[in-house]
């Protein structure tokens, strides 16, 4: 099978197009030819070996767990190992492999049975790799950290990346009033997914117009702890998602501290991939309620252009890896 591997922390310049064996199901596995895959933050970070908490989770000098990139992944079951029992050869599956081996970026990958859901019949292997991941962080974000209730005033920044797109529907989808935070070529897009209110990150600083929040959740998080319990509502809720590492620390350290001193609460979200939420996002894409934004699809040979694109920030939504010969149906 082909397969996009590093062996080395760096640039999308060191990816390699190789050649490996297809994979053998274990016991409880099942052997998945992947029709579709998708990039998401951890990709391009792994890929750089930043932050450096990656390095210990994966490899102090160079990757050593992982040499295949892509957690989330669509495609139809090939063959199931000898314990598994809810699926079968022909099953269309997608699901979030970031707690298992990654290797989306391939024809072919093994993962544990419990790691995949059936894919909805109404959406493309495309539409499907978009989902897990991203849909999972934004729900966990809104409704598990944030505890969103209808007709609160969100804020969502960072909103036009994938989980960003997905947390402005589903908070729509909840009832609240939705400011979604980006660069000026995104705000057009968001407005049209629901968003009542766009700022221009260049052009406002949120933190400093006035105006508070019952919830932020933060895809893109660089100021001060201080800046966001400003933005909030007495009894705002903040969830940073993704951003620096230093408000991360900022956030562990004196998040519980501020919080006994108001009822703001203040805090980062751990992703849990797990299949009752994937069920639940899958419910909402089959009702017509949410529907994963796909900027650009790149084949397997172009997985380097597709992760600098990436991580020029400039993606609206989604980047998908299709791979060749995959029949997306």
């Amino acid at each position: 099978m082909k397969a996009i591997t590093f062996d080395k922390y760096g640039s999308a310049d060191l990816l390699k197009l190789t050649e490996r064996a297809k994979p053998l199901p274990k016991n409880n596995d099942v052997l998945v030819k992947v029709h579709a895959a998708s990039i998401n933050s951890w990709d391009w970070e792994l890929l750089q070996g930043t932050p450096f908490v990656n390095r210990l989770m994966f490899g102090l000098l160079k990757p050593k767990k992982i040499n295949i990139l892509g957690c989330d992944i669509a495609g139809r079951v090939e063959a199931v190992g000898k314990n598994v029992k809810h699926l079968q050869p022909g099953d269309a599956v997608f699901g979030d492999l970031s707690h298992e081996n990654w290797g989306g970026f391939a024809e072919y990958l093994c993962a544990p049975e419990n790691a995949l859901v059936l894919k909805p019949e109404s959406i493309t292997f495309e539409e499907a790799a978009a989902i897990p991941q991203a849909g999972l962080l934004a729900l966990q974000g809104l409704v598990d950290k944030g505890k969103i209730t209808a007709k609160q005033n969100v804020l969502i920044n960072g909103a036009g990346g994938g989980a960003g797109t997905f947390a402005v529907q589903i908070a729509k989808c909840i009832g609240a009033n939705v400011t979604a935070v980006d660069s000026s070529a995104k705000l057009e897009k968001l407005s049209l997914l629901g968003a009542d209110q766009v700022i221009d990150y260049r052009l406002q600083d949120f933190t400093k117009n006035g105006c508070q929040y019952d919830l932020i959740l933060d895809m893109a998080a660089h100021h001060s702890i201080f800046d966001y319990q400003r933005a909030l509502n007495p009894s705002g809720v903040y969830v940073m998602v993704g951003g620096s590492m230093a408000l991360a620390n900022q956030l562990l350290l004196l998040g519980p501290i501020l919080s006994m001193f108001s009822n703001k609460t203040m805090g980062v979200l751990l992703h849990n991939p797990n299949n009752k939420d994937l069920n639940f996002m899958k419910q909402l894409v089959e009702d017509g309620k949410v529907a994963p934004v796909i900027d650009k699809r790149y084949p397997l040979v172009e997985v380097a252009d597709a992760l600098r694109y990436f991580g020029s920030g400039q993606a609206i939504g989604k980047v998908v890896i299709t791979i060749e010969n995959a029949c997306n149906i």
